[in-house]
């Protein structure tokens, strides 16, 4: 079992920036794909963001290209997910999860570990 934790959520006006964490224990955490995923209410969960363990690949969905950035520092066992440019529509709890598959994972099921989620909540 790797314990994440998620951080860094909160309520923020429209337009501004957060930057949210993903802290875990354990060395292995570094080799392991990383995603961001985030459910609203009433929506199923969808990934919004995956790195690769190296940190060399990333994939964004459209709804956040060009907003979201996802990297982590191995050295540190942190995933980061940098929020710019809010929108209403980006308010959901935003959970971290931790695979030991290889590649940019997109889907819930090849996800073997994951955070309690933390909230996010923008204001128009």
């Amino acid at each position: 079992q790797v314990p994440l934790v998620e951080s860094g959520g909160g309520l923020v006006q429209a337009g501004r920036s957060l930057r949210l964490s993903c802290a875990a224990s354990g060395r292995t955490f570094r080799s392991y794909a990383t995603g961001w995923f985030r459910q609203a209410p009433g929506k199923e969960r969808e990934c919004v963001a995956a790195i690769s363990w190296s940190g060399g690949s990333t994939y964004y969905a459209d709804s956040v290209k060009g907003r979201f950035t996802i990297s982590r520092d191995n050295a540190k066992n942190t995933v980061y997910l940098q929020m710019n440019s809010l929108k209403p529509e980006d308010t959901a709890v935003y959970y971290c999860a931790g695979s030991i598959r290889a590649g940019l994972l997109r889907a819930q099921n090849d996800y073997d570990y994951w955070g309690q989620g933390t909230q996010v909540t923008v204001s128009s």
